[in-house]
């Protein structure tokens, strides 16, 4: 708020109160793809973002900065939740880009965006694009510019799959990492781009050659992938074999020399579901690994051992994957055991069983079983105890919150600590700024030392970003004793009244976190998870209140028993 004291010819002063000015939201985002090849410099638009505040008298109200984080959708950008969680609180009057795309590529997403923001009185408007969505003509013309922006996009990723469908037709490689080969990019036949080769790197080729044979020597994918762990080799990525990733080497006709494309369509949208009948199959230019009679050998074995497994429907078993192993980590599965009684007799009995040792062999963990009646039965009947006893919930909640009291403060303290620098690093840069104006300092300093803020200042900012992060899962907000009460009577309703295991299993898994087993193989801690996607499934209050909305702020708490 400005405050100007003026004089008049009657020799008074007068106060006048001048209009306060609009406050502005800045949003800028920049992938690292654009980064590097497009320019397009978050500093940058800063930079003119502020300079047009500068022109049209706003008051910034905060800078909201994605960096390398790519426009496609919404989700997993930081910044822009953070600020549709400030717009839902009314912290501004307008937000500020440098062009449209920084918001969203889709038109979808960024006309629902835009339409949320209107619904709190809050404009919307793009630096590069001139045009404003306070009128119905700026708003006529922003939706026409948002769906040019949206086809440009399509019509762009539908050049690119067509030139990689060209270049596998052509037996190309289209980039990605494969084990036995390294990936190498040559120079260019005329093309803007450069090209992917595939080149043999010895030491990896002998593993995929060893798998093959291991294979046509009568060996199972297990027993591959826990000789190839005992031997301390590693896939592409630097990780134990697994009972998947031998299958994978041995359907890939890669390794025999052929350029497999175009397995799965629409992987964006349909993901695995979508198996292609008809693929692009080319002989490459690359050099095969396999020869083409171990390659047939290969397929008549895998051909010869295809029949339907005896599936195990996991429904039945609601614990798979949040029950977890206790010397690894990983998610129990089920396993089962035959044993033969003395009258010659058989009895199943199941277990859960450590996932990574089921796929990986002893090499990697032991079963560190846990028998599954026993498992089901117990974690049952202590959400039932719980969810009737209003003693243990109220102790269970002020454990909570004493324990969130505990942790934030320090966290609180750190972000004040950050904040504060950030602050000091920019009243340097204008200290900077006016000695070169001054003529105090050349040029190559003042880039020099702006490089070196600049650089200061990302490192704080990531570290802000973690604090904040931090504290939203630190707070239980809108969490209390009445809502955890009826999530949990709530739950033990809704299993009950579960026709099928697979429902079951799906109230199992919303509601908790993770079950760790001690070493006598015991059930010792359920942890619970109460966020906003829980309390809206089981509360009446949750499905009205959208805490809920898309951009709400996010909380967790977790309750161990």
């Amino acid at each position: 708020m400005n405050i100007n004291s003026i004089q008049f010819s009657d020799g008074n002063n007068y106060r006048i109160e001048a209009t306060s000015y609009k406050k502005v939201a800045l949003y800028a985002r920049v992938s690292t793809v654009e980064q590097a090849e497009e320019g397009y410099s978050i500093d940058e638009q800063i930079r003119v973002l502020r300079e047009m505040c500068k022109r049209e008298g706003y008051e910034i109200y905060q800078e909201y900065v994605d960096r390398g984080i790519s426009g496609k959708n919404i989700k997993g950008r930081p910044a822009l939740i953070e600020l549709l969680n400030d717009a839902n609180e009314k912290k501004f009057d307008l937000v500020l880009v440098w062009k449209m795309n920084r918001f969203s590529r889709k038109s979808l997403d960024l006309l629902t965006i835009v339409d949320m923001l209107k619904n709190k009185n809050i404009g919307f408007r793009s630096y590069t694009e001139r045009y404003e969505t306070e009128s119905p003509s700026g708003k006529l013309q922003f939706q026409m510019m948002a769906a040019i922006a949206e086809f440009e996009r399509a019509n762009i990723a539908e050049n690119v799959k067509m030139g990689m469908l060209a270049r596998a037709r052509e037996g190309s490689w289209n980039g990605g990492h494969v084990l036995g080969y390294d990936v190498v990019s040559t120079g260019t036949d005329n093309r803007k781009r450069k090209i992917s080769k595939l080149v043999i790197n010895e030491e990896e080729a002998q593993i995929v050659r060893k798998i093959f044979e291991l294979y046509t020597e009568g060996h199972g994918y297990k027993s591959i992938a826990g000789q190839l762990n005992r031997e301390g080799r590693k896939t592409k990525r630097k990780k134990s074999f697994s009972i998947n990733s031998v299958k994978q080497i041995l359907d890939n006709p890669l390794y025999m020399g052929v350029i497999r494309y175009n397995v799965r369509q629409d992987w964006n949208e349909k993901r695995r579901n979508n198996i292609n009948p008809d693929p692009v199959m080319k002989k490459g230019t690359h050099e095969p690994l396999i020869t083409q009679e171990i390659w047939e050998k290969t397929v008549v074995i895998r051909k010869s051992r295809g029949g339907k497994p005896n599936r195990i429907h996991s429904g039945e078993f609601p614990l798979t994957g949040i029950l977890r192993c206790p010397m690894c980590g990983s998610g129990m599965v089920l396993s089962r055991t035959t044993n033969t009684r003395k009258d010659g007799t058989k009895r199943v009995l199941e277990y859960y069983a450590c996932g990574a040792w089921k796929n990986k062999g002893t090499t990697v963990c032991r079963s560190n079983g846990i028998r599954t009646d026993y498992a089901d039965k117990y974690v049952l009947e202590k959400i039932a105890t719980v969810a009737n006893n209003d003693i243990l919930i109220k102790k269970i909640m002020d454990t909570i919150n004493t324990k969130q009291t505990t942790n934030t403060a320090p966290l609180e303290k750190e972000y004040k600590s950050i904040k504060s620098s950030l602050d000091s690093i920019e009243t340097k840069k204008d200290k900077m700024l006016g000695l070169y104006e001054e003529g105090i300092l050349q040029k190559l300093e003042l880039t020099n030392r702006l490089a070196h803020f600049n650089k200061e200042k990302e490192d704080l900012e990531n570290r802000l970003a973690s604090v904040e992060q931090q504290l939203d899962q630190g707070v239980a907000k809108g969490i209390s004793f009445d809502i955890v009460k009826k999530v949990m009577k709530e739950f033990v309703e809704a299993y009950k009244q579960s026709l099928t295991y697979e429902q079951r299993k799906r109230l199992l898994h919303l509601l908790i976190d993770k079950i760790t087993i001690s070493e006598t193989r015991k059930i010792d801690t359920i942890q619970i998870i109460l966020n906003k996607e829980v309390v809206k499934h089981f509360t009446t209050q949750g499905r009205e209140n959208s805490l809920t909305d898309e951009f709400s702020r996010p909380f967790s708490v977790c309750i161990q028993l």
